[in-house]
């Protein structure tokens, strides 16, 4: 065998080794997204944010009332949610280690306002990883309209969800629970809201995000529109009030109307009736009046990998859950002018999502 086999053989081996493992990290990537669940079920975060301290194995164990048999399993999965930058060790010579928390996890304390722990537990739901198995069905499925989960089980998600008063509340948390990230971008964002005396929040379930803004612009009179079942029995106050209603038919005027992850839920045409409706509900303002979309934009070209991968992820959540999407730049441009809109102007917000806002 000559140098230049033997070496295009060890090149073509490496490269199969890597492509293998490349791979196995892929189809294995659910045991890191199970383990962050059952750290949240257990409330390891909140163990050792009421202890004040880093904490040992056999301490966690203790304080969560674990079997003790079940000690070794544990370390296994804190090595595993260490390595993923959920947790940090901290160690002294001849003690045993213990574990610190690091930003991610401190997301799941379930006493501060930013917890997401029901944004994990709605994500990881078995009704939305058990669609999965019927991909290739649905892929043989001639049915444009057909999402991934109505193929699966028989019904669509937002019915499966209000007739589940469970499923529902679980989601309902979670959109509020993300919500409450919104109010540290809030600051930064101010000035979209300026000017206003009237907002309608589209979609606004129980009113996390209309009360966040309530608070910063006590002046400013805010509706939630939401589905009759949703906004039943919700109290509303002088500036605060809750219509149940149905957004394709019609949205109550104001100055501004707000879309929090609403339109992505959706695909092109039924977005189109959306934004025409929101249109014609801040038309009485003229000129002034705006629509605030916030909602993700995919920058393959401008975003870093890790977070174009988020954002594709999500897009494939609304396409196999509801045949909505998340869009490029192109398509929100498209889309607000389909709608009759002359300009809009995208702001980045909240990490991964931004804030569009769309002028008659």
């Amino acid at each position: 065998m000559s140098l230049n086999n033997e070496r295009n053989g060890s090149e073509e081996s490496y490269e199969l080794h890597d492509a293998q493992i490349h791979l196995y990290k892929h189809v294995y990537n659910f045991v890191s997204s199970m383990a962050l669940k059952s750290a949240m079920e257990l409330g390891i975060a909140d163990a050792i944010h009421s202890n004040g301290k880093p904490m040992t194995i056999s301490e966690l164990v203790s304080a969560l009332k674990l079997q003790p048999s079940k000690a070794v399993a544990l370390h296994r999965f804190m090595r595993l949610l260490t390595h993923n930058g959920f947790f940090t060790k901290t160690s002294e010579e001849g003690e045993e280690e213990a574990y610190a928390l690091t930003p991610p996890s401190k997301l799941l304390i379930r006493t501060k306002p930013t917890c997401l722990n029901t944004v994990v537990g709605g994500a990881l739901h078995p009704c939305l990883s058990d669609m999965w198995h019927a991909s290739k069905k649905w892929f043989t499925e001639d049915d444009k309209e057909l999402s991934l989960y109505e193929c699966a089980s028989g019904g669509s998600f937002w019915d499966f969800m209000n007739n589940d008063l469970q499923v529902l509340k679980i989601f309902q948390s979670a959109m509020a629970a993300d919500s409450q990230i919104f109010k540290l971008s809030l600051k930064e964002c101010r000035n979209v809201f300026e000017g206003l005396d009237s907002l309608v929040d589209v979609g606004g379930g129980t009113g996390g995000v209309a009360r966040l803004i309530h608070e910063a612009f006590p002046h400013l009179k805010c509706t939630v529109l939401d589905q009759p079942q949703v906004v039943s029995g919700l109290t509303s106050t002088e500036n605060l009030s809750f219509v149940g209603g149905d957004m394709f038919h019609s949205i109550p005027s104001s100055d501004a109307v707000l879309l929090k992850w609403v339109l992505h839920d959706w695909d092109d045409e039924h977005s189109l009736k959306i934004l025409k409706n929101c249109k014609e509900a801040i038309s009485g303002k003229g000129k002034e009046g705006k629509v605030i979309i916030i909602d993700i934009v995919i920058d393959e070209a401008g975003d870093d990998r890790e977070l174009t991968e988020l954002k594709l992820d999500y897009d494939l959540v609304m396409l196999t859950m509801f045949n909505g999407k998340e869009r490029e730049k192109k398509e929100w441009e498209k889309l607000i002018y389909d709608a009759g809109f002359s300009s809009y102007k995208i702001t980045p917000i909240c990490g991964f999502k931004s804030l569009i806002e769309v002028y008659p």
